[in-house]
């Protein structure tokens, strides 16, 4: 697969805790430099840098992040702020223990409040695969899908594992028409890249794969 096309099909991320304004500005730098299809940032940083990129690069940040149980209305004033600050995509994290009770309707509820203040920006719902059954994992297609957002993502990267093959192949088969995927945590390389998007994923949230064409160029 051409670099050019893995790159095209990564939120190149950075969402540690010590991220300093420097870190994110070369992050961007490397995201127009590389075209990549968006960077994915903490919320505190979103105007600073769509400001700094203007329409050169997409900006994704992180509602709810990383454990999910804020409350429906704080994740979406969060949504609807980060919007209004610059936003493009908005990558959301599920209320986990309401899917774990079975609270079907309120997690749909929530990814359809959020979607409708995210208007026509994409949003990304991850599910934390590694916390959850297969069964919860074909559950979560299913409500993502009803619920009207536009990707299903695997992982914040902060638990106790990220993506794999199996999982997005899982979600990739049972998603409705429209919903895509995206596999984040734990991408290493070129081939981990590749390897996911040729299973399913038109997404991936990765910083190594910037690093990786990086090191190939050296």
């Amino acid at each position: 697969m051409d670099i050019k096309e893995i790159l095209s099909k990564c939120d190149h991320t950075l969402l540690g805790q010590t991220a300093t304004w420097q870190d994110i500005k070369a992050i961007c730098d490397d995201g127009i430099k590389y075209s990549t299809a968006s960077v994915c940032i903490p919320p505190s940083y979103v105007k600073q840098a769509k400001d700094y990129v203007g329409d050169k690069l997409q900006i994704c940040t992180v509602i709810g992040f990383p454990n999910g149980y804020n409350t429906t209305a704080v994740k979406v004033f969060e949504t609807k702020e980060a919007i209004k600050e610059g936003a493009d995509e908005i990558d959301m994290v599920i209320n986990i223990g309401a899917l774990k009770e079975g609270k079907l309707d309120f997690v749909k509820d929530e990814i359809a409040q959020i979607k409708q203040a995210c208007g026509d920006k994409i949003l990304k719902v991850i599910i934390e695969t590694c916390l959850l059954t297969d069964e919860e994992k074909i559950t979560m297609c299913r409500l993502v899908t009803e619920a009207g957002a536009d990707y299903i993502k695997t992982s914040t990267g902060f638990s106790t594992s990220g993506a794999t093959l199996h999982d997005v192949k899982l979600m990739y088969d049972n998603v409705g028409e429209g919903v895509l995927v995206k596999a984040a945590g734990g991408i290493k390389d070129l081939k981990d890249a590749e390897d996911f998007i040729n299973i399913g994923a038109s997404r991936l949230g990765t910083s190594r794969v910037v690093k990786a064409v990086k090191a190939l160029e050296k």
